[in-house]
Parts: structure tokens; C-alpha cells; sequence
């Protein structure tokens, strides 16, 4: 965004408006003055007679962007914006193998996994809380904190783009690396967020299609850990028991399985009880629209925020085509420069 430092010297345009013609006005009176008997002579005019108008003219153009450059044109921008009062939130996404059942799919031809589907939506959560600080913890067998608070949401966009199934990658992966750690995810995220600090509140979302199988901490402990650090749990239960067709992607083929869910709705419910936060069920992307629109409605507060404005001067061209115009019409002017004075 570009602004002017200082607007008010403007205000000179319509000064350098009338000089400009009363040099035109004198240049051509001086050229008149000098051959009185030149309208009763039959002769073509000269060059210099017929370019008499463009000395004063640059004249005219060099001050005129003389006066731009006391305005001081500048471009504007925010070099940093800080928040207070916002909410930090910390998205604990279920990896496991299960993950990749076709039933959140709503076009045949393009297939989508739940993964994918959970990971278009959180994205969706996230750009409307612009001024919150969002992490993104991953878990299956173990918990890795993929992205730290930040602000950022860019960058985490980055992150979450990358966030796949274990084995996706073609790589052999163990039997522990397949399982569910729903009370190792859920503590990881609670440790992030001792962190955050000047924040109203801190959250955890937590999304899960399966039971907890592994692990070190127990989903149980990881409640009373959030409970104790005043972070409020929403977990969210994707999908039901059953099997279901799923999308495994390998070494950068795509083939289709039976993969098998045991969501533990108790479990999840019991988290966001002891924490002060809600149990979401959802069976189907509208479903998951809805519920972290909901949780989105829940963890609103106040934003205060102090934004720093950089401002980069953008003077100096405008003073450099000042000099060089004014030159210019001196020289050209020649003998007759006093007229432009």
C-alpha cells in the first residue's frame, strides 16, 4: 500500500501548474519579440521555433516531480502483529491406518480419504482464526509435534499438506507405528501448549477414528494432565465401527483394502467431560464441517492487536527525474533559459 508522508505538499501542484504556462507564455512572447516583421515574411519556421514549447514544458514536469518527491511517496506495510487475549489451539490428528477409509468420500471420481477430508476442513477451521496461535500434533502408534504454536498459519498449511499415513511413503513401517495413542497424542499437545502464554484460553482438538491401543500415557491421564493445565479437550469421533473400503497409497501407487475402525466413543466422550469441552460424532464431511464450526463458535474471544507499520521511502526516483528534467530544459533552452527563471 502506498501513502505520502507528507499529503500537504501537494498543494504546490496548481503553483507549478501556473508557472509552467507563464513560461510557455513568456518563451513564446520572446520569440515574437525578437522578429516583429516575422508574420509579414513568407518562411518556414525552424526547429528550434517549433520545439520553443518543450524546454519549459520539461521545465514544467521536472518541478512537478519535484513536488512528488516532497510529498515523500511511501510504501506501506505491517511488519509485525501482535495479539493479545487470542486463543491457542493445538490440532491432535488421529494417523493410523484406519484413517484412509473411503466413507468421507463425496465424489467417486476423486477419491478422498478420511485424512484428507480431516485435513481440508482443518484448514477451512483455521483460516477463519487468523489472529489464534495453531500447533498440529500427529499420532498413530506415537505422537510427533509436526508444528510448534505459531501464527504462521502459512507455514502450518505447509506442514499439514505433508501429514500422511504411516507406510504412505513406500517405507516398511513396524506393527507399533500402525496402532492408535490417543493419551500420548492428547499429552503431547498439552505439553505445546505450557508454552503459550497472554492467550484467553488454551485448546486442544483432537480427532480420532479408533481406540486407544498404545502408548505410554492412558487417554485417562492425559485428561487429568489437561484438566490440571486449565486446557479444554474437544475431541471429535470420526466415523463408526465396522470395515470399511480404504485408499492405501504406496511407492506412488493407489490400490484399495478393507480397513477396520474401533471407535471408542466413551473414551472421547470421557476426555471432553473431564476437561470442560464436547464430544462431536461425525459420520460424513458435512458432519465434520459442522462440528469444528461449532467448536469455532465455542472459542471465541476478544482479539486486542497491535499492529507495527513499516513504511520503505520511495522518493529518491522522483527527485532523480526531477534534476534530470530540470537539466534537460536548461539545455535545451540554450540562450533563451532565462525565460525559464
Amino acid at each position: 500500500m502506498v501513502s505520502l508522508g507528507q499529503p500537504w505538499a501537494l498543494a504546490l501542484a496548481p503553483v507549478v501548474a501556473l508557472c509552467s504556462w507563464r513560461m510557455l507564455r513568456r518563451t513564446r512572447g520572446k520569440a515574437s519579440a525578437a522578429l516583429p516583421l516575422a508574420a509579414t515574411l513568407p518562411s518556414r519556421p525552424t526547429l528550434r521555433q517549433r520545439l520553443s514549447w518543450l524546454p519549459p514544458a520539461l521545465f514544467g514536469a521536472g518541478l512537478f516531480c519535484g513536488v512528488v518527491a516532497l510529498a515523500r511517496p511511501r510504501e506501506q506495510s505491517v511488519a509485525k502483529r501482535e495479539t493479545k487475549d487470542s486463543v491457542a489451539i493445538e490440532m491432535a490428528v488421529d494417523v493410523s491406518g484406519s484413517m484412509a477409509a473411503l466413507d468421507f468420500a463425496t465424489d467417486a471420481a476423486r477419491l478422498r480419504t478420511r485424512l484428507d477430508v480431516v485435513k481440508e476442513t482443518f484448514r477451512t477451521f483455521v483460516e477463519k482464526r487468523p489472529d489464534d496461535l495453531v500447533g498440529l500434533v500427529a499420532f498413530g502408534g506415537y505422537a510427533t509435534t509436526r508444528c510448534p504454536l505459531t501464527l504462521d498459519h502459512d507455514a502450518l498449511f505447509e506442514v499439514l499438506g505433508e501429514v500422511a499415513i504411516p507406510g504412505e511413503d513406500g517405507e516398511p513401517v513396524s506393527e507399533e507405528e500402525t496402532a492408535t495413542a490417543i493419551g500420548d497424542g492428547l499429552a503431547m499437545a498439552c505439553a505445546r501448549l505450557r508454552s503459550a502464554t497472554n492467550v484467553a484460553s488454551r485448546v486442544v482438538v483432537l480427532l480420532s477414528d479408533g481406540e486407544n491401543n498404545y502408548g505410554i500415557a492412558t487417554p485417562q491421564e492425559a485428561a487429568a494432565l489437561a484438566k490440571h493445565e486449565g486446557i479444554k479437550v474437544y475431541t471429535v469421533g470420526v466415523g463408526s465401527n465396522g470395515v470399511f473400503p480404504a485408499l492405501w497409497r504406496s511407492g506412488g501407487r493407489e490400490r484399495i483394502v478393507q480397513s477396520q475402525s474401533r471407535l471408542d466413543e466413551r473414551t472421547l466422550r470421557a476426555i471432553a467431560e473431564a476437561t470442560g469441552g464436547r464430544y462431536f460424532n461425525v459420520r460424513s464431511r458435512g458432519a465434520l464441517d459442522d462440528a469444528l464450526s461449532e467448536i469455532d463458535k465455542l472459542e471465541r474471544t476478544e482479539i486486542q492487536a497491535t499492529v507495527r507499520i513499516r513504511h520503505e521511502e520511495k522518493f529518491a526516483p522522483w527527485l532523480a527525474a526531477s534534476a534530470a528534467l530540470c537539466a534537460a530544459a536548461l539545455l535545451a533552452a540554450g540562450a533563451s533559459r532565462r525565460a525559464l527563471i
